[in-house]
């Protein structure tokens, strides 16, 4: 018997992971890419499963996954007929949508193809860029300036450089610290979907004075920090407690240079 039955049962109740200690019971070890191509799912969906199943596997000198000894027992108890029934994710019943539909995960979740997607990321961008240079106030990425000296496009083009420097330094600090690659396409879009509570700030600014519109900016940047979580944990495969970390991280980079460069005001 497994050590924790309840652990046992919120692992293999996801049909993906199932698979996976399926296929590595049977053929002893798999890389990476052979993994992905047989269970037909994104690099971050295959990243987040491997990572919930981290006590279970164990890496050789090739970078193979391979059940260790926990692993060996779970696959043991899954052939044993012992497994619970493919039901849905405890993050997708009822008392967990409104936080499901907060994070955006219905939505993240169709990034898998992010082809599909990439034009709602773009339009984003171009919304949130558009609002801060008719509001005449610029970007400084989760936060604004009340004013800018900067002309129209100038300022269009200042938006749209924070967030793509956003996803290029995401997507290294998944490689260094992680060592996650691939789906970076899926990246951007998630990015790009993650900005929609700071694209929609000056449009809000432009109808309210500019105490209240701070408290609002408060909010959204809040709501930001919960989408740019979500957003790194479908894209990349981390999991929501490390992207949240991951997020916080980059909120307090932004909140340091600012108040490095007497912006933050």
């Amino acid at each position: 018997m497994l050590d924790d039955e309840s652990q046992y049962h919120t692992l293999l109740r996801n049909p993906a992971r199932r698979r996976v200690i399926e296929i590595l019971g049977t053929q002893e070890k798999i890389g990476f890419k052979e993994l992905k191509e047989t269970l037909g799912l994104g690099v971050g969906t295959v990243y987040y499963h491997l990572d919930m199943l981290s006590s279970y596997l164990s890496q050789d000198k090739q970078r193979k996954y391979r059940l260790n000894d926990r692993g060996l027992l779970l696959y043991k108890s899954l052939k044993g007929g012992s497994s619970p029934p493919s039901t849905l994710e405890l993050s997708e019943t009822f008392g967990h949508r409104l936080i499901r539909w907060l994070f955006l995960a219905p939505v993240f979740s169709r990034t898998v193809l992010p082809l599909r997607l990439l034009p709602l990321a773009l339009l984003i961008l171009l919304f949130g860029a558009l609002g801060s240079a008719f509001a005449s106030s610029q970007s400084l990425l989760f936060f604004y300036s009340p004013f800018t000296n900067f002309q129209f496009e100038t300022t269009t083009l200042l938006y749209l450089f924070n967030w793509i420097s956003l996803f290029f330094f995401s997507d290294l600090i998944h490689y260094v610290v992680f060592k996650r690659t691939g789906g970076d396409l899926q990246l951007f879009v998630c990015i790009g979907i993650a900005s929609l509570p700071i694209a929609l700030f000056p449009y809000l600014y432009m109808f309210f004075s500019y105490e209240i519109a701070r408290y609002l900016l408060l909010v959204l940047v809040i709501w930001t920090m919960m989408l740019l979580s979500s957003a790194y944990s479908f894209s990349k495969g981390l999991r929501l407690d490390k992207s949240i970390v991951l997020s916080l991280f980059v909120l307090y980079l932004n909140v340091a240079i600012l108040f490095a460069l007497g912006r933050l005001i």
